[in-house]
């Protein structure tokens, strides 16, 4: 019987979660900032004047000016709660799945078919749960901290947004968040792929060299999950980005009469702006997006790792204690 891979918690799906609620939190902390221009720049309708690094400088700068440090770190609070969530919440149930379409047997490599299956059931069932985190973002980038509308705190977005537009407003582009999954989806396919292939020639290199594998101890470099996350990244993005466009002009209170519906938001984006307009706010999307996909899944396989590696020594005690 193949040993099963060593859990630091009651089982590995939870220690993936902790991993993933980890990742997001320092992912956020960094970048946060890049989050906020991201969402301005996709909820304008007026094209960047200057070349795109200048025009982040600049925008940055003008935050700063006006509003200080604490205007780049507007919206921290939602941010942090719907990326650790995120994050925490995909990787309980990506795992969850991947268990159970193989049989229970986690050393089991799955086809991309089933790849793919996983992380879109994990994406969809994760983006229903932290919607209403996603929307109170949204509305805390869009919107000046001295605005009379203005969110003060994630709380009092939350339950302005159920006292003003009832509890079903929590989860207004939630049937966008889910067309998103398959951004998510496609992306672990090609990452789940590049990281089984990066494992098998580790390993055969151990088994050359006449050194034992213990897939229990051992991780890849960090420059391979870097490589590995941005490339990924980038085919999903490149398929998957118009979707998010949509989904924060929907999502924008200020502009409700502009973007009333998906189909509505659709037309005037394509009438007024062409093919260019699904893809505004890629280029800061890319500068917020490949930095912070390097560092989630950095910092995602390392604190796995660490989870993993103490679980395994833990349980080589126990068992030499036994004998």
């Amino acid at each position: 019987m193949v040993q099963q891979p060593a859990s630091f918690f009651a089982t590995t799906a939870l220690d993936h979660a902790a991993a993933g609620l980890g990742a997001g939190v320092v992912t956020t902390l960094c970048l946060n900032p890049l989050d906020l221009l991201k969402i301005k720049f996709q909820v304008t309708t007026t094209n960047p004047s200057g070349g795109l690094g200048k025009h982040i400088w600049l925008s940055l700068k003008d935050i700063h000016h006006q509003q200080g440090w604490k205007g780049l770190y507007r919206g921290l609070g939602p941010n942090i709660a719907g990326n650790a969530s995120s994050w925490g919440l995909y990787f309980l149930f990506y795992n969850m799945l991947k268990k159970r379409a193989s049989g229970g047997d986690l050393n089991q490599s799955l086809s991309a078919g089933s790849y793919l299956l996983c992380s879109a059931q994990a994406s969809a069932v994760t983006a229903i749960m932290t919607n209403p985190f996603w929307l109170v973002r949204v509305r805390m980038f869009t919107s000046r901290a001295d605005s009379p509308q203005a969110y003060r705190s994630l709380w009092d977005g939350l339950s302005t947004i159920v006292r003003t537009e009832g509890a079903l407003g929590l989860f207004r582009g939630t049937s966008l968040a889910l067309v998103g999954v398959s951004n998510g989806a496609i992306q672990f396919v090609g990452y789940e792929k590049m990281k089984k292939w990066g494992f098998d020639r580790k390993k055969k290199q151990y088994q050359k060299a006449g050194l034992e594998w213990n897939a229990d101890a051992d991780k890849l470099s960090n420059t391979a999950y870097t490589f590995m996350s941005i490339t990924s990244k980038l085919g999903a993005l490149a398929l998957t980005y118009p979707y998010q466009v949509v989904r924060s002009r929907i999502q924008n209170n200020a502009a409700t009469e502009l973007f009333p519906t998906i189909p509505a938001t659709i037309r005037r984006t394509w009438a007024q702006e062409g093919v260019r307009g699904f893809y505004r706010g890629l280029g800061t999307n890319l500068v917020r997006v490949l930095p912070g996909t390097c560092v989630t899944f950095v910092v995602y396989e390392n604190l796995a790792w660490l989870l993993r590696s103490t679980a395994a020594k833990r349980r080589q005690k126990l068992e030499q204690s036994r004998t």
